[in-house]
């Protein structure tokens, strides 16, 4: 196995990103701060669109969606499928929404579903009032979370579908909020009418409204054609879709794979950093659009005249143990995918500490911990949301798995844990990687994947945080710069 693969450096911003794509800036739309001006009786027909989805120059996969009459509303069905290629695997993901609109094309019910080889994960929602509840599925288990609605929810699939292209004037503006049920996050989406333009599409000239979306500081663009259809979407790190039928979007569905997506978002340096794992502190500068909003302050990373220095920790001066303050206790409790509370979870954490207290001894018991994860799970991509119980049972995934299960291994033996992303030095390149946070007398990093701790001053964090947070990433994504200064 290479050094490449045995890293099992992160996707999950990059997996978020061909989300996104598809249920997020295009396929999330909350109702907004201006409303889009719908065509009158756009629900009242069946509406079907096909479109091929390309990694660059190469297809990767196809998206489906139908919408269609119903007693009171209508029904909404999206199917994609891709097969992706990341640390030098190429895997198959298939995504599934099925919805229930209402009379107004606003959302009534949900039903989402994410597969990729062993791993699945299934949402249901529903909207009551000003309150959409969801129910997660992840091995076996469900979850409940309510989310609070400002606005009538509305999936865009069914909102583009509606729109009125003749009514959208160059220059007009729209705020609208995004629910993501892969992320079960929601995020602001502003939308620009850009121009009118006329576009080959398969084999015939059509005219069209280009529509260009931000969110979290990544742009996607739309554009709309005459009768209401996406003719084509462009995204993150050279993903599109393009409209086509039913028989060319289905066509050689077994062979396809584009060039790897984790080399692809990779930064390569000014200069190669000679050793790198033993250093004890790193300099760099990092430029490129966006990178001046990303949070890299605090902990171990300072910022002084626009240079980013990172010192390794030192873990021979930790404080006594001590009662923890209100945020270390908010990084006990469980969360959607960190099911600390479960029994499953709590305990494999028994099995692995034994007789260690974590609350005497809490850098031996996060030191086992760290240990444990690094020599028990197998270290391969996975295109899935990264869940702590799926990763136990599975015992396999990348860098994101390593981090989510041990933040859940942590939390359940008391120790506060969280999730950073960002990017780490690897092979002359920085690639996007997660690791954690660990409360042992003060927050320390660790790193399960590389088996570190604390992690060393090559992990650039750019981010702290779940999925959700996760997205910040894909501001940077594709524009990151990193200058070497020491």
């Amino acid at each position: 196995m290479s050094p490449f693969r045995r890293a099992a450096v992160g996707f999950t911003a990059l997996f978020l990103a061909l989300l996104l794509l598809r249920l997020g800036a295009l396929d999330a739309l909350l109702g907004g701060s201006r409303s889009l001006p719908v065509a009158p009786g756009a629900s009242a027909s069946v509406r079907e669109s096909w479109m091929n989805i390309f990694h660059n120059s190469r297809k990767i996969g196809y998206a489906h969606t139908r919408l269609e009459p119903h007693p009171g509303g209508s029904e909404l069905l999206e199917q994609v499928w891709m097969r992706v290629t990341t640390m030098g695997m190429a895997q198959e993901l298939r995504l599934q929404t099925r919805a229930r609109l209402l009379a107004d094309l606003s959302l009534g019910r949900l039903e989402f579903e994410l597969a990729s080889g062993p791993f699945r994960f299934r949402a249901e929602a529903e909207v009551a009032g000003d309150t959409l509840t969801v129910h997660t599925d992840t091995a076996g288990v469900r979850r409940r979370v309510e989310l609070p609605l400002k606005r009538k929810p509305f999936l865009p699939a069914a909102v583009l579908y509606a729109m009125s292209p003749a009514q959208l004037k160059p220059g007009d503006r729209y705020t609208f909020d995004i629910f993501d049920p892969a992320t079960l996050g929601q995020a602001a989406v502003q939308l620009e009418v850009v121009e009118r333009e006329t576009l080959q599409v398969m084999g015939a000239e059509q005219a069209a409204v280009r529509v260009s979306m931000g969110v979290r500081g990544m742009t996607q663009t739309a554009w709309i054609g005459e009768g209401g259809d996406v003719l084509r979407e462009r995204g993150l790190l050279g993903m599109r879709l393009e409209k086509t039928d039913r028989e060319d979007a289905v066509r050689g569905l077994g062979t396809i794979a584009g060039e790897d997506l984790a080399a692809a978002a990779a930064v390569t340096p000014d200069r190669a950093i000679p050793d790198a794992a033993g250093r004890e502190r790193l300099r760099v500068r990092l430029g490129g659009p966006g990178a001046e909003r990303v949070p890299v302050k605090g902990g171990r990373q300072t910022v002084a005249d626009g240079v980013l220095t990172v010192d390794r920790e030192r873990l021979d001066d930790l404080p006594p143990a001590a009662g923890l303050g209100t945020l270390e206790q908010a990084y006990l409790k469980p969360e959607a995918l960190i099911q600390s509370d479960h029994e499953r979870i709590r305990a494999q954490a028994r099995a692995i500490l034994g007789s260690v207290s974590a609350t005497a001894a809490p850098l031996e018991a996060a030191r086992l911990l760290v240990d444990w994860v690094h020599r028990s799970i197998e270290k391969r991509p996975v295109l899935s949301l990264p869940d702590a119980l799926s990763t136990l049972e599975h015992r396999m995934g990348d860098c994101n798995e390593h981090a989510v299960l041990l933040a859940a291994l942590a939390r359940a033996a008391g120790i506060p844990a969280r999730v950073e992303a960002g990017v780490v030095y690897l092979r002359g390149r920085f690639y996007y990687h997660a690791w954690n946070l660990l409360y042992v007398g003060r927050w320390v990093t660790a790193d399960a994947t590389f088996g570190q701790l604390p992690a060393d001053v090559t992990h650039l964090r750019l981010v702290t945080g779940s999925a959700q947070q996760q997205l910040d990433l894909l501001g940077v994504m594709g524009n990151l710069t990193i200058e070497v200064v020491e």
